[in-house]
């Protein structure tokens, strides 16, 4: 079974040969993992048998895809926001319309000129469309990016004292992110349609429920239609206490849920598969706070295994993947534990390895 069948079938909610896998690291994560293995990090999901290969379009590729050698450095993109790197990541050093006034947020224009550019970073995923399962994400799309441009503080408080423009606003966002989905699923062999919108802190979601479903819901509902359209399956991605809005997702047309950070309230993993099962898949929900970097090998094992027993109890549905990013303190031992709770032994990674140190060296 190839990975795209394999996450195909599960998405059906069908049995597969092994549950398909797409894990996140922190950058520290990926390159001691690498190391270990003794292959180059950009080669590390190769030997894992990840079965997802994916990027962004959109304005995480600003935060998440330009990677600075030293800390400290920085840049601008697109849209006027300027990235440091801080730590292993690229924050938010200023946002163009942080203390912008009314007619000058009006004013502002989203990078329509730069689509292309963007939209060929999909070019390299693409062409592995024959064995891997192809995704093109399009986040964020609403709420987070506005909550960019403008800044966090400045966005929630519009929401309070100007709700007519964050909804301008917001809807230019969402109009920008519906450009890059059409062309997206027009130009490129996609298997499904990533979207996400982070409207959701640690313990509830960042504005009330009836906001979002007056103001983010049907621009939501907008990006999602464009996959369906294209008879893709769309995922939404949102970290957090997400759980009021979920039957509002599936009702838009949301067909898995990520990342399932299964210490916030109501996103018990097995709780949402017995509640929502019937209409999502779901990704996620490896604890990355307490399991993965504090727990032994075969608590790892152990609890991925009943994860996986709970979230395929229809046969099918779920792809195994960590609640958030692998933190750079998680043992390689967990790791491999974890994949091996996957079907995918220790022995199986190091022979990949081995044949890509091969490759590199011939």
């Amino acid at each position: 079974m190839t990975s795209k069948e394999r996450v195909q079938k599960a998405l059906l909610h069908e049995p597969t040969d092994r549950i398909p896998v797409w894990m996140w690291f922190h950058p520290s994560t990926a390159q001691q993992l690498a190391h270990a293995l003794e292959i180059p990090v950009a080669r590390l999901v190769e030997a894992l048998g990840d079965d997802i290969r994916q990027t962004w379009v959109n304005n995480n590729y600003a935060m998440e895809g330009i990677i600075h050698e030293n800390e400290g450095d920085s840049h601008q993109d697109y849209w006027g926001i300027t990235w440091r790197r801080e730590g292993e990541f690229n924050q938010i050093v200023t946002s163009p319309l942080e203390a912008a006034d009314r007619e000058a947020c009006i004013a502002y224009e989203l990078p329509r000129e730069h689509k292309d550019e963007l939209l060929a970073l999909m070019n390299p995923i693409a062409a592995q469309s024959e064995t891997y399962f192809i995704g093109c994400d399009v986040s964020p799309c609403v709420f987070e990016m506005y909550a960019r441009i403008r800044g966090l503080e400045a966005a929630v408080l519009d929401l309070a004292l100007d709700v007519e423009l964050a909804s301008e606003m917001m809807t230019r966002c969402a109009d920008f992110a519906v450009r890059l989905s059409e062309d997206a699923c027009t130009r490129f062999p996609l298997d499904w349609l990533w979207t996400g919108d982070d409207v959701a802190g640690q313990q509830a979601l960042i504005m009330n429920p009836e906001m979002w479903r007056d103001l983010v819901k049907p621009l939501m509902k907008r990006i999602v239609a464009v996959g369906r359209k294209h008879g893709l399956p769309v995922a939404y991605h949102c970290c957090g206490a997400l759980a009021p809005i979920i039957p509002d997702l599936i009702e838009i047309g949301v067909g898995i849920l990520n990342p399932v950070q299964c210490n916030c309230p109501g996103m018990n993993p097995t709780g949402l598969k017995k509640e929502f099962g019937d209409h999502l898949a779901f990704m996620g929900g490896v604890d990355t706070q307490q399991l993965l970097p504090h727990g032994s090998a075969d608590d790892v094992y152990g609890e991925t295994v009943t994860l996986i027993e709970n979230m395929t109890c229809d046969g099918g549905g779920y792809i195994l993947a960590a609640s958030h990013a692998v933190p750079p303190e998680t043992p390689n031992e967990n790791i491999f534990a974890m994949y091996n709770a996957a079907g995918i032994s220790r022995e199986e990674i190091e022979d990949r390895a081995a044949d890509i140190r091969a490759g590199e060296c011939s």
